[in-house]
């Protein structure tokens, strides 16, 4: 395995702390698993409390084979230090709940890889209203974004905050009028799923202008196209199936550790210190499409998702997310 890495494995002590959501499947569990190797203590952030043991489990489990093999680069505990927590970001409610509830412990934060998602789903809105990829991939995240950066202000130095996205935002249409696909003639589950990860780049050049000079960047990055869980979501579309066997064939549907390599790189490469506002294509620096690069329609995302959560955010987190305090 140690040949196919494209992330250095560096040293963390256990009181680095990350917070991985979705970090019990997939890309989030590769990524969990690795970071938790390197001696950081991670938090999964997720529905199930039984899939997360189980994946708590498997990972000790497999960092018990990597240390039989003599490796001297990961940690020698007896356990990773992984924990569970409950965040379900179908729900602004339950996603608050998790935020304070990991705020009431006192830890600090140092890398929030902002990973959980879904895609592709038919046209569902959440009891908050809002429609489901939009709430997920997004909005949930940037609330909890927004409550943590005051705690990782506070955390010392090199604070991270990592948004998983994906190269289908190039596809999405951007269109205020029809933002969660209401007044639309049509929804379009390829487009609204593109639009979802296209508004977190968005944020992350947002973000990244009004943290300028402080301790915490932001990133967002496309994972490639990964053999996970959320590939079910296009299996009653024929252009999903015909895509997706179309990777498989000619190898370009990534494994999960393929995946998640660009996470991890972001979220643990020394040379990435500092570096902020830049998305990552297989761990190198890549251009998004120039939808997400429009600093015009970035500020009006920025606005539109301040007003859809005022009532979650006070002064003082607003204040900070600007940049002002």
């Amino acid at each position: 395995m140690g040949a196919k890495m494209s992330f250095p494995v560096v040293r963390f002590p256990r009181e680095r702390v990350v917070i991985v959501t979705g970090g019990n499947a997939g890309i989030g569990y590769e990524t969990s698993k690795w970071i938790a190797m390197m001696g950081a203590k991670v938090i999964i952030a997720c529905r199930s409390e039984e899939r997360a043991t189980k994946a708590i489990e498997t990972m000790n489990t497999e960092f018990q084979e990597e240390k039989s093999k003599g490796r001297t680069d990961i940690v020698d505990y007896d356990q990773l230090c992984v924990e569970y927590m409950h965040v379900d970001l179908a729900s602004l409610k339950s996603t608050k709940q998790f935020i304070d509830a990991f705020i009431a412990t006192g830890q600090p934060l140092h890398v929030l890889i902002c990973n959980a998602g879904v895609a592709l789903m038919p046209q569902t809105y959440t009891d908050d209203g809002y429609e489901l990829m939009f709430q997920v991939n997004y909005l949930s995240h940037f609330l909890i974004a927004a409550h943590f950066l005051p705690v990782m202000k506070m955390s010392g130095d090199d604070c991270r905050i990592i948004n998983v996205s994906s190269l289908a935002e190039s596809l999405a249409n951007f269109d205020m009028e029809t933002i969660q696909g209401k007044g639309a003639s049509n929804f379009g589950r390829f487009d609204h799923y593109g639009r979802s990860k296209l508004y977190q780049i968005m944020q992350m050049y947002s973000m990244a202008r009004r943290l300028e000079g402080c301790n915490v960047t932001i990133a967002s990055l496309h994972p490639g196209t990964v053999d996970t869980e959320i590939v079910q979501n296009s299996n009653d579309l024929l252009l999903g199936r015909a895509l997706f066997a179309f990777y498989k064939i000619t190898g370009n549907l990534r494994t999960p550790f393929e995946g998640a390599k660009t996470s991890i790189n972001a979220a643990v490469n020394p040379v990435l210190r500092g570096v902020s506002g830049v998305f990552y294509d297989t761990t190198r620096p890549a251009t998004p499409s120039r939808k997400a690069r429009n600093e015009s329609n970035q500020e009006k995302i920025w606005q539109y998702t301040l007003d859809l959560l005022k009532d979650l955010l006070n002064d003082d987190i607003v204040s900070c997310l600007e940049g002002k305090s």
